[in-house]
């Protein structure tokens, strides 16, 4: 490789990393479903992560008097739990709620802080879509653990007050994000 080409490669490199349009690709897919290349979403850059700090720090600050009827995210929730083809199932459904939630908070705040979030979850959420459509199912429905979890999610957007959904949602983020993207993205190699 000449040295010109170096550089272009190093430039290139350097302005996909500064880039806004979504996560870069850190390794190959883990999954093998035609469609889905969820793989690379093991991890964010520090830069969409500080985008996800920024945003729950000053959103949570408004959020201090909250209360749930119950825990939407538990914390012995673990998609380790699940199979591996439930994963990427149990991770869209937590997706969307996390959307729909945020997307409400932005509608009423006049800053940009959801933008950048936004953006990236949506881009994650429709390849995960993409996964969820491409695998092969077990069954017609979702049985046992996963059932449970989409029942809950499900049922939490009907039964808890915005507050409650707001706070849930931004306490949960880094989890969504750091442990539950990180371990449908590892496939079967999340144990």
């Amino acid at each position: 490789m000449t040295m010109a080409m170096v550089w272009v490669l190093l430039l290139v490199t350097a302005g996909l990393s500064m880039a806004t349009a979504g996560p870069v690709p850190t390794s190959k897919p883990t999954t093998t479903w035609k469609g889905c290349d969820i793989g690379r979403f093991k991890s964010l850059s520090p830069r969409e992560l500080e985008a996800f700090k920024m945003a729950k720090d000053a959103l949570g600050n408004s959020l201090k008097n909250w209360s749930c009827s119950s825990r939407l995210f538990p914390r012995n929730r673990d998609l380790r739990q699940l199979q591996v083809w439930e994963r990427p199932v149990a991770l869209e459904a937590e997706l969307t709620l996390t959307l729909k939630v945020l997307e409400t908070m932005a509608d009423r705040s006049q800053g940009s802080i959801l933008d950048q979030p936004l953006h990236t979850l949506r881009h994650i959420h429709s390849e995960l879509q993409a996964c969820v459509k491409a695998q092969p199912t077990v069954g017609p429905h979702p049985q046992g653990r996963l059932h449970h979890w989409l029942h809950r999610l499900h049922e939490a957007s009907k039964k808890e007050s915005q507050g409650c959904l707001e706070a849930s949602v931004l306490f949960n983020l880094f989890r969504l994000l750091k442990k539950d993207l990180e371990c449908v993205a590892s496939g079967d190699l999340c144990v």
